[in-house]
């Protein structure tokens, strides 16, 4: 089968346009389409969010509050996307329990995004922390400090599951280099974290309920490290000041969710 041709420009990747009785060329939609379509295959969006998009993105059925919020914060993420990059905040920060839908509606605005013409790339944090020590432990005879680069100047970063991985302190270092590098210069921050954070209003304690006897009892709480703990107070002030929070609701897990849903 011949390969199709664009209508508007012939291929050329150019079409004439006229405005105001004066000719000129400008760019045809179709070069920002194949664009598009290659910096979707360069941003390394896992294989499991290759279909995630605001379309895609279930509301639970059987609770109608759940499923409001939901909603409501779909739109909010979806306009975050629509208005960038003209944000007081160029970042996006989506914090909540695991299986909220998190990465699905971060990865639905990273795509989005990049539709527009921008290039991003997605990096699960604890592979991302994985690939600087190689890169930077003398040991490891692995010279390879692409990941931390990238990291720093990529046009669009997302990365999910952040502060996820254990804290050391030279941890602590790269990931306050990275958001503080990303800070300075106005580059945009997608992130997705399950931590705690006391400040945005999103719990650091859990009750437990315990048997004594014939009486339920509640049990101290139970101490969850925050966001801060994990990634140190001064990438979080960072972060919080570059990007606009969003909290998930509690809600059943996403991905039973979308499994019951179909």
């Amino acid at each position: 089968m011949a390969e199709q041709v664009c209508p508007h420009c012939n291929g050329t990747g150019w079409k004439i346009v006229e405005r105001e009785g004066v000719s000129g060329a400008e760019r045809c939609e179709c070069t920002r389409e194949m664009r598009s379509e290659k910096l979707l295959e360069l941003a390394g969006i896992p294989a499991r969010y290759e279909k995630a998009t605001f379309t895609s993105f279930e509301c639970p059925k059987d609770n109608d509050m759940a499923a409001r919020e939901l909603f409501a914060i779909r739109q909010n993420v979806l306009d975050f996307a629509h208005k960038f990059p003209v944000l007081d905040k160029p970042g996006l920060l989506l914090i909540g329990d695991n299986g909220t839908g998190k990465t699905h509606l971060a990865v639905a605005a990273l795509r989005r995004i990049i539709e527009k013409g921008f290039a991003g790339v997605f990096f699960d944090y604890q592979n991302l922390i994985d690939r600087i020590r190689s890169g930077f432990d003398p040991t490891s005879g692995s010279s390879d400090r692409e990941a931390y680069r990238i990291a720093i100047d990529a046009e669009v970063l997302l990365i999910d599951d952040l502060g996820s991985h254990r804290v050391l302190e030279w941890i602590e270092d790269v990931v306050t280099s990275i958001i503080t590098q990303r800070y300075n210069h106005r580059r945009p921050l997608i992130a997705t974290t399950n931590l705690p954070d006391p400040d945005a209003g999103y719990g650091i304690k859990k009750k437990q309920r315990q048997s004594v006897g014939d009486q339920r009892l509640d049990s101290p709480p139970e101490y969850r490290r925050t966001l801060a703990d994990q990634i140190g107070m001064r990438a979080r002030s960072r972060l919080f000041e570059m990007c606009n929070v969003v909290k998930m609701p509690l809600v059943q897990d996403y991905r039973l969710r979308k499994t019951t849903a179909q």
